[in-house]
């Protein structure tokens, strides 16, 4: 598992799929029914990625004041547990998949707090439903995990940034940008020179365009190219990994959610095909949706 989530702070995707990925890790590792990532904003909790949670749990929001739990863990140094007996109450209560929408039974529950640049970013949680779990061994195995868990929260928040900037330089790019473009693709032969003169040509279209070729030919590169030199230049160019979405994420991921599209959907959500509007969704691997 440490290999799996190492190697993925080295390839490029989509937040909610990189954190995605450490919650289900996380979640085989500690033989959990659930594992949450919550992230704080001012006073509240929000859950971004989750395992083991019924679906409607990504919208539900977390007062601090109304869960001693949760605030008792981002207010920690280290792993904390709570005992089976706990009198506070626990956030999850009829959230489980294992046992939804009735009370959780005695279980174990542990949590840390995770922090990005030393500060407050939020909060790890996981739930057992089998007593026992969360021995000594398990909690320093967690405090070992949550510096790899905070690398990914931090990778996430670099890809943010700089997918910002790429925009932000795209829709002020003009011809520059359209010049750079140009020039990372080399070669005169009469092959490249047609499927230049193709691109150029369907790129004025509003047709959709299918780029096939086996991996490492250039694909995303000649998808930049139609990019920039189509009408929709000065919007985004949006590139979905496919491949990388898991089936329960990628309804959301492409097409977002409304308020009140399931119970706890509080606020409305975008998704990649509505950041795309004007401009270009590129769907990378389109063949494994």
């Amino acid at each position: 598992m440490y290999d799996s989530l190492i190697a993925d702070l080295t390839e490029e995707m989509p937040t909610a799929v990189r954190l995605q990925r450490v919650a289900s890790a996380l979640c085989q590792q500690f033989r959990c029914g659930a594992v949450a990532l919550l992230q704080l904003d001012n006073d509240t909790l929000t859950p971004v990625a989750t395992d083991g949670l019924v679906r409607e749990a990504l919208g539900r929001r977390f007062a601090l004041h109304q869960h001693p739990r949760l605030a008792a863990i981002l207010s920690g140094d280290g792993p904390i547990c709570f005992p089976q007996d706990s009198s506070l109450p626990d956030p999850y209560d009829g959230l489980l998949e294992a046992c939804a929408g009735e009370p959780l039974p005695v279980h174990d529950c542990m949590g840390i707090a995770l922090r990005l640049e030393g500060q407050p970013w939020g909060v790890l949680t996981l739930d057992a439903l089998q007593s026992g779990t969360f021995t000594g061994a398990a909690q320093q195995a967690l405090a070992a995990m949550t510096p790899i868990v905070e690398a990914a929260v931090r990778v996430s928040a670099l890809e943010q940034e700089r997918r910002h900037l790429r925009l932000l330089h795209q829709q002020s790019g003009g011809d520059e940008t359209r010049t750079a473009i140009s020039s990372e693709i080399i070669g005169n032969s009469p092959v490249i020179q047609q499927l230049l003169h193709e691109i150029d040509v369907v790129a004025a279209s509003e047709l959709p365009v299918l780029l096939t070729g086996e991996t490492g030919v250039g694909k995303e590169l000649f998808a930049r190219r139609l990019h920039q030199r189509s009408p929709r230049h000065r919007k985004p160019l949006i590139h979905v990994n496919c491949a990388a979405l898991p089936e329960s994420l990628a309804e959301s991921e492409l097409f977002g959610h409304a308020r009140g599209a399931f119970s706890g959907a509080g606020g409305e959500r975008p998704g990649r095909v509505e950041a795309a509007n004007g401009g270009t969704l590129l769907l990378d691997e389109v063949g494994e949706l």
